[in-house]
């Protein structure tokens, strides 16, 4: 009788084993599972900030090449009126200039709109706003101390009443001045540039400047040789692209 029940016991542990065996597979399956799961996070968080800035850096390199088109077409909006009206929207620009009984295009529908700003709205920049007060210093800053020429004469009306202003305020003056240089509009008003409505520091350093709001893309200041602005500034060569690009 007493054997009977010993070979009943070892029975039944035996059909016990291959049970504990299993939950013992699988316990430890899961903590696999887990371990991989947390490499894998701790991976995305690693990438993650060179993901971003990589994403960030093509945002801003798209936002300057669709400013520096607007530029362009300022430009050609304003020297074809040989000066006497800037435009007063974007929809000025888009619409073209008269060439015959047809519009020549000048600028297009993709390039009115900033990739930067949440509503796609580029600010308007008026000539005489600290804004652009603070631009032309900060350009004359990062060219040695110089203010570039504009390509044409037919600007110098709207860059020549900033010469004394631009050359008296130091650069403490425009620090004081940057938070409450964001006096643009996004419509109806005569511009002689745009701008960002972000006001996020930037991964690209334009024109040494680091900061979206600041970046005014504009027709003036883009010229080479002795500066009608500056008399005494020689060979002072900005690119016509305007694209002073820097990586930080």
């Amino acid at each position: 009788m007493t054997t009977e029940i010993i070979k009943q016991t070892m029975r039944e542990k035996n059909r016990k084993l291959p049970i504990a065996n299993r939950k013992s597979e699988q316990g430890m399956s899961l903590l696999a599972i887990l371990a991989v799961m947390s490499i894998f996070a701790m991976s995305l968080l690693a990438v993650a900030p060179t993901v971003y800035i990589e994403v960030q850096r093509e945002k801003e390199l798209e936002q300057i090449r669709r400013g520096e088109e607007v530029a362009k077409a300022i430009e050609q909006y304003v020297l074809f009126y040989q000066g006497r009206k800037l435009p007063n929207s974007l929809d000025d620009l888009l619409e073209g200039l008269p060439q015959g009984t047809k519009k020549r295009m000048i600028l297009r529908p993709s390039a009115a709109v900033d990739p930067l700003s949440e509503d796609g709205k580029w600010r308007l920049v008026k000539p005489t706003s600290q804004a652009f007060i603070g631009f032309g210093k900060r350009v004359q800053v990062y060219n040695n101390g110089l203010l570039p020429s504009s390509s044409s004469r037919i600007f110098d009306q709207f860059a020549l009443p900033l010469v004394n202003i631009i050359n008296t305020k130091s650069e403490s003056d425009t620090e004081e001045a940057d938070e409450t240089e964001i006096d643009d509009v996004t419509d109806n008003t005569p511009f002689i540039g745009v701008a960002s409505q972000s006001k996020s520091k930037s991964i690209i350093a334009y024109y040494g400047i680091e900061n979206h709001s600041k970046w005014i893309y504009t027709p003036l200041f883009r010229g080479a040789g002795t500066s009608a602005v500056n008399p005494r500034s020689q060979d002072t060569r900005f690119p016509q692209s305007n694209t002073q690009v820097q990586d930080k």
